[in-house]
């Protein structure tokens, strides 16, 4: 490691030997701590401009740059342009697709419910068949 490489680190990535490149890492601080006078001031600097950055405020696009930038992606090709028109085909797409899965979910209940009141006639037949059974035919119910 040389000391116009560590500058170099230090200016790209800052103070913060965590954003270093993993493979040039070790190499930077084993030189930092050979040479500490040396770095100091890169450090303390690199330190001071990360302090800058973390206290100042994002600021956001306003809703018409992000309008105009998406509008000339579209006339570049980039991205398809959404129709306006369209939209109430989309919402009435979602709407008949919420009621495809309504309807789904009862025809699920509405069979589970109609097997149980179906079978009842037969559970009760075979009940009665074993009730009545002679005492012979025993080993057929207890299997």
């Amino acid at each position: 490691m040389t000391s116009e490489r560590f500058l170099a680190l230090v200016a790209a990535y800052g103070a913060d030997a965590r954003r270093w490149p993993e493979a040039e890492r070790a190499g930077a601080r084993a030189f930092a701590a050979a040479r500490p006078e040396a770095v100091a001031d890169a450090l303390a600097e690199a330190d001071a401009a990360d302090a800058l950055l973390h206290a100042s405020r994002v600021a956001h696009p306003s809703t018409i740059l992000r309008d105009r930038v998406l509008a000339s992606a579209a006339d570049a090709g980039l991205i398809r342009a959404r129709h306006q028109g369209r939209r109430w085909l989309d919402r009435l797409a979602l709407a008949l697709g919420a009621g495809w899965a309504a309807a789904t979910c009862a025809g699920i209940v509405a069979g589970v419910m109609m097997t149980t009141w179906l079978t009842a006639d037969a559970q009760a037949e075979a009940v009665l068949y074993q009730a009545f059974l002679p005492a012979e035919h025993d080993a057929e119910v207890l299997g």
